[in-house]
């Protein structure tokens, strides 16, 4: 069976970049792309055909308009315009075709995660069968340095070997924060620090030995940075993509992120507020 990339698209700006990118994957994997368009269903009827109309000339349009840009033959694809609820439709679709990867574009509010809670972008990261990938900026690269939070458990596991499989060749910093909260007094004490820093020591030779490991079972050699810092693990991230932000976050939805409070202040919220990069989000269980 062809993989199933997903693209759902409202034709806007801000997806536009998405829809780079989908052609980009498609193209460079093989893949079919299957473009979504979900419409108002509260459309007159009258209205219908000649709106169905136009969308389709524009998505072909910038189908045209991309493959050209990118210099890459036009993949194989399905253009498929549905009325209802964008994001009841979505995971519907990602079920149906049994879609290997999603791309939507993202019409992020900056520095304001109580407007992210609750958007369809936010909602199908949650609820989506597949990976989903989150585009910001776009395809005029390839992605080169992936960042994946990562503390071994099988959740992180499984969204390193995701981003193994799908992006290979691409340079990995893997990131690990260890939280021991500390008083200011003790803090300052020399024999704090010197076990600070051999616990740290300690903790990376334990990483780095299930690091391998890992890699001996998916028989790959990536270039690998293993990174450990003491700190909040959401504090530890958020900071990272601040100061050195990559082309790619990837990270599994278990239970760090946050997935399915209500909270606005959950990580994935901050996240989509926040970040200055693509996402990918992996549904782990």
């Amino acid at each position: 069976m062809t993989p199933t990339l997903l693209l759902a698209t409202d034709l806007s700006h801000e997806c536009h970049a998405a829809f780079s990118r989908a052609i980009r994957l498609a193209a460079d994997s093989g893949a079919r792309l299957d473009i979504l368009h979900v419409t108002d269903p509260w459309l007159p009827e009258a209205a219908v055909t000649p709106v169905r109309s136009a969308i389709e000339a524009e998505i072909e349009g910038t189908i045209d308009h991309l493959c050209a840009t990118h210099g890459v033959a036009r993949p194989e694809l399905q253009i498929q315009l549905i009325a209802g609820d964008a994001y009841a439709e979505i995971v519907r679709e990602a079920y149906e075709r049994g879609t290997q990867l999603a791309i939507l574009g993202t019409h992020r509010k900056h520095g304001q995660a109580d407007l992210v809670n609750g958007t369809t972008l936010s909602r199908v990261l949650r609820r989506a069968p597949c990976p989903v990938l989150s585009i910001t900026h776009k395809a005029d690269f390839r992605w080169h340095d992936v960042l994946v939070p990562i503390d071994f458990s099988l959740a992180s596991r499984y969204i390193l070997k995701e981003v193994l499989t799908r992006l290979p060749g691409v340079r990995l910093t893997l990131l690990h924060a260890w939280d021991m909260p500390v008083s200011r007094e003790l803090s300052a004490d020399s024999g704090y620090r010197r076990w600070r820093e051999q616990e740290r020591a300690r903790l990376r030779q334990q990483l780095e030995r299930e690091l391998e490991r890992l890699m001996s079972e998916l028989d790959t050699e990536p270039d690998i940075e293993l990174v450990v810092e003491q700190g909040d693990p959401t504090e530890v991230l958020l900071n990272r993509l601040v100061q050195q932000p990559p082309d790619l976050l990837a990270l599994g939805s278990h239970g760090r992120l946050g997935i399915g409070q209500r909270a606005p202040s959950s990580l994935m919220e901050r996240l989509l507020s926040e970040a200055r990069c693509d996402l990918m989000l992996c549904r782990t269980w």
